[in-house]
């Protein structure tokens, strides 16, 4: 991590759920009642808002996709989590999701680079090589090597294929470790 070099003119890409909040195992976050964040990744989401220039959440959400929620039901949930980063002092520039289920063929979803290209579309100044990807699923580290990220896996105990640059426990483990080589 000592020559990646961030700044504040990087970007920081965030998968959600098993990163920013608790995964439902067997389900999906249905509805804000649901959503519960991960010890600490609500305030470390903050803290990193102020390193990083943009702070993007892509999440996969095939929910929609087999009916058992809408994008409004997702909707909401954003607007939850991005108000509960702002309560905390921070900002999550803007949230990007693919819809569709998994043998679905959409660019958006992950490990394909469309969410990634959106925001790119929407945030042109965003340079790949100077953004970091922080995932726990092998769809998410193909995601940023893809796009020619650093990757950052958050530990879930299991072995996977894909090889992340860095491995951490928690958003608040990154966010100690970031600071302590930028600051």
């Amino acid at each position: 991590m000592k020559n990646w070099n961030i700044d504040s003119t990087w970007s920081l890409f965030l998968d959600r759920d098993g990163v920013i909040n608790t995964r439902k195992i067997g389900g999906y976050i249905q509805s804000v009642d649901e959503f519960e964040f991960l010890p600490g990744a609500c305030s470390a989401i903050a803290e990193l808002s102020h390193l990083f220039k943009y702070v993007f959440v892509v999440t996969n959400q095939q929910g929609i996709g087999k009916g058992l929620m809408t994008e409004g039901n997702l909707s909401d949930i954003h607007r939850y989590m991005a108000k509960q980063v702002e309560m905390s002092g921070g900002k999550i520039t803007h949230c990007y999701h693919a819809p569709d289920l998994h043998h679905d063929t959409n660019l958006l979803r992950k490990p394909n680079t469309g969410m990634g290209l959106l925001a790119k579309r929407h945030y042109p100044d965003i340079d790949f090589h100077r953004s970091v990807m922080v995932g726990d699923s092998d769809t998410d580290i193909e995601f940023g090597i893809k796009l020619g990220m650093k990757t950052v896996r958050i530990s879930t105990g299991k072995e996977l294929a894909v090889p992340a640059d860095l491995t951490v426990q928690s958003l608040e483990e990154l966010k100690n470790r970031i600071k302590a080589e930028i600051l």
